[in-house]
């Protein structure tokens, strides 16, 4: 049974008002708050309007990228239930947490083995731990197999060019399944009919 979905780069409030009153909603949306790089970026005025909604019983994530004080303080009182970090140590992620009292999903970019058991660094301090492909910002893939031997109790978050055919996969792992670009256009933008594929699909999976 997967644990729940997350939709990740949401960007516009066309699509966060489908996901938010579809009768089949995820767990999570995702914001990417700071990463210019990304075309799912939102910049910090349009950010503080489009999650300005209802989020009914959906948490909503910043997802921050080696975030700095200047970023974390100009974020701070908007309603995040979670930071995803990236490229993060575990020091700073405490530091993170205790200063600005949110939930944290420390994410991990995973090429072998080694990167794996870094979890085990941040299991302490961090809520959800989610392991993703090295190009996590063009939804690249890795070999999942890599996190087979992980800890059944580990709350853990699978993302990296996941596609909607691929949750079945899933159905035994007890993951979070974090999709992104399998909802996209060929334009790179959130499709709706995708969105709603997928929504449609997760009860059939869901614990």
């Amino acid at each position: 049974m997967i644990k729940g979905l997350k939709i990740c780069g949401v960007s516009d409030p066309k699509t966060l008002n489908f996901i938010l009153n579809h009768n089949q909603r995820p767990a999570m949306i995702g914001f990417i708050t700071n990463y210019e790089k990304s075309k799912r970026f939102v910049e910090y005025e349009k950010l503080k309007s489009l999650i300005n909604f209802n989020k009914k019983d959906v948490s909503f994530v910043s997802v921050l990228v080696k975030p700095n004080d200047e970023i974390l303080e100009k974020i701070k009182d908007l309603d995040f239930d979670y930071y995803q970090l990236y490229d993060v140590s575990p020091e700073r992620t405490k530091e993170i947490k205790s200063k600005f009292c949110k939930r944290i999903i420390t994410a991990l970019t995973i090429s072998s083995k080694a990167d794996v058991i870094k979890y085990k660094d941040y299991s302490e301090i961090s809520d959800i731990i989610l392991f993703d492909s090295i190009g996590y910002h063009k939804s690249e893939s890795f070999d999942h197999s890599l996190l087979d031997d992980l800890p059944r109790e580990l709350n853990k978050m699978i993302a990296g060019n996941i596609q909607i055919d691929d949750i079945h996969k899933f159905k035994n792992k007890d993951f979070i399944i974090d999709l992104s670009g399998a909802l996209e256009n060929s334009h790179g933008k959130k499709d709706i009919n995708k969105i709603d594929k997928l929504l449609n699909l997760q009860k059939k999976y869901e614990t």
